[in-house]
């Protein structure tokens, strides 16, 4: 005796069938997500409008916010290599935020001042 000669699944019939324009919209319910509201935006979007006006501006964000990560480092032990913290940088909320607004600040330099910014690289 074969299972499969009790099985359906060769038995089946493709049927098609027309359905009228006005009824072909279908309303699936769906299990709705609560709603998480970002209480930061505010604060980020208020970043993200910072229009850098001033050289003294530029020069004192672009010494605030490093070019790297400060916080990744390599320790090591009598030549030894111990461990790695990664870049921790990405876990802060703003980074984002931040990045742009020293990248237009290093811009402001170059394009509107004429500056060399090679020593905030």
């Amino acid at each position: 005796m074969n299972v499969s000669d009790y099985t359906t699944s060769d038995r089946i019939i493709a049927i098609s069938v027309w359905i009228p324009e006005s009824e072909s919209v279908v309303s699936v319910p769906t299990i709705s997500q609560p709603q998480r509201q970002d209480i930061l935006r505010p604060l980020r979007q208020w970043l993200d409008h910072i229009e850098v006006k001033s050289p003294e501006l530029a020069h004192r964000l672009c010494k605030l916010i490093p070019s790297q990560c400060p916080f990744e480092r390599t320790v090591s032990l009598f030549g030894r290599k111990l461990f790695h913290i990664p870049p921790l940088c990405k876990l802060n909320p703003f980074y984002d935020e931040f990045v742009g607004l020293r990248f237009r600040a290093l811009c402001y330099l170059v394009d509107v001042c004429g500056e060399d910014v090679s020593q905030y690289c």
